[in-house]
């Protein structure tokens, strides 16, 4: 069967929900467009945007930390800055290109996940950095893009006699046709996708925000622990870095050899 692109997915704001798309424009050495883009720090994170440096993830309103946030939908406009955050009971839109609008987005996260009177989420932006969970390694696999294979998510949903959403590990391509874990040994190897170019640079650990339901918000799988179980590992996907750019689209063909 052919390898092909089965879904494409930014995720705009670090820890919040995936916006998919048709296609992406990939750039040499530059990360998925409009990934990672803002994030929510916490209080006293030390986050300065007029000197940005990578944070360990915990700084950050995140999955491992906030079940809740899987049930916020997310839609970023880039024309307008508009972010819109909605639940089935409620809904709300900010100008996240003002000061207001990241001050109106962090009061309504603070709400949402109803913090205390003390702690207060602060919506950054600093690009080109980005608030990917590896940016701390080195600015090369701050830019790196995620991979799932579905067929490896597939075979552990058999191993351990239960569904798992390919979503939970918030993949930026996911492929399909791919001999289940096979991206687990392409590391240092190279792959084409349509006239995309990618080297294969990292397994991806996983951790507590893959145990979230995202139709629930409830915590329902110890994931990392059941991969171990299974495995003798815990991961699940890879990253790669873009030799060549071009244009993606799903059902793109992927080519491995």
């Amino acid at each position: 069967m052919a390898v092909k692109i089965a879904a494409l997915t930014r995720f705009p704001i670090k820890g919040l929900s995936g916006q998919t798309l048709e296609t992406v424009t990939l750039e040499p050495g530059q990360g998925f467009p409009g990934d990672r883009r803002f994030g929510f720090a916490r209080p006293n994170s030390g986050f300065d945007p007029a000197d940005p440096k990578p944070l360990p993830k915990g700084k950050f309103y995140m999955l491992a930390r906030d079940a809740a946030l899987a049930l916020l939908d997310t839609e970023y406009d880039d024309d307008t800055g508009i972010l819109s955050l909605s639940t089935d009971d409620i809904s709300a839109r900010f100008d996240i290109g003002t000061a207001d609008g990241k001050h109106q987005a962090s009061q309504f996260l603070k709400t949402y996940l109803t913090l205390p009177d003390d702690e207060t989420p602060q919506l950054h932006e600093a690009s080109p950095h980005r608030f990917t969970d590896v940016s701390v390694d080195s600015v090369e696999m701050m830019n790196a893009i995620s991979i799932i294979n579905r067929d490896s998510v597939e075979a552990f949903s058999q191993a351990i006699g239960q569904a798992v959403d390919p979503r939970r590990f918030r993949g930026n391509i996911q492929l399909s046709g791919l001999p289940p874990f096979a991206e687990l040994d392409m590391v240092g190897k190279e792959m084409t996708l349509g006239s995309v170019r990618l080297k294969i640079v990292k397994r991806t650990r996983r951790c507590p925000a893959t145990e979230v339901n995202l139709e629930t918000g409830e915590r329902d799988m110890k994931t990392p622990r059941l991969l171990r179980e299974h495995y003798s590992h815990m991961d699940m996907g890879v990253y790669a870095q873009v030799l060549t750019g071009g244009v993606l689209s799903a059902d793109s063909v992927v080519d491995v050899a």
